[in-house]
């Protein structure tokens, strides 16, 4: 029964569970929850596990052990997807201004090759097939994403800042850096 009750815990995440759910999920009495969590997070504590049952405001939650702070906060200052680099910036700003482009394109605006930059942008999902071009090969049109519009907290391309004023905070962005 405590391994269930740690499943519906675990699976409720952040929001947690109020009494009356758990009791629901595990089909005993309401009055028996509260007995039931406190008996998990004496078996988490004598068995060493680093999730403990909690109780806050009206909910049952399971977090991390106290234990367990210190290897988070440097989990935590860890970047997990590092920052993209100069040449996949330059490859996102020219799709996102002139979507749709081929590689071939983008590749005569930039004036280097380009593979490597969109083949990234294409993993963090950034950019996406928008279908092929007419033409010899019918290579791939490159296009934004949705997670590129909700990165930037646009709904569409055509909210980005005019390419005047891109190119003054980019400006800005560089004196900046110097200083």
């Amino acid at each position: 029964m405590l391994n269930l009750l740690e499943g519906l815990l675990f699976a409720a995440g952040t929001e947690g569970l109020t009494a009356k759910a758990i009791a629901k999920g595990l089909l005993v009495s309401e009055s028996l929850v509260p007995e039931l969590c406190h008996r998990l997070t004496v078996l988490q504590e004598q068995s060493m596990r680093m999730l403990t049952c909690i109780k806050t405001a009206d909910t049952w939650q399971l977090v991390t052990h106290k234990a367990v702070s210190p290897y988070l906060t440097r989990l935590a200052e860890t970047p997990s997807h590092p920052g993209l680099s100069q040449a996949a910036l330059e490859t996102l700003a020219i799709i996102a201004y002139r979507q749709p482009l081929t590689r071939t394109m983008i590749e005569a605006l930039r004036g280097v090759k380009s593979e490597r930059a969109i083949g990234t942008l294409l993993a963090r999902g950034l950019i996406e097939e928008m279908g092929r071009a007419e033409g010899p090969g019918r290579p791939y049109l490159y296009g934004t994403t949705r997670l590129f519009l909700d990165h930037f907290g646009i709904s569409s391309p055509d909210q980005l800042p005019p390419l005047e004023i891109a190119d003054g905070l980019l400006d800005e962005t560089a004196i900046a850096k110097e200083e």
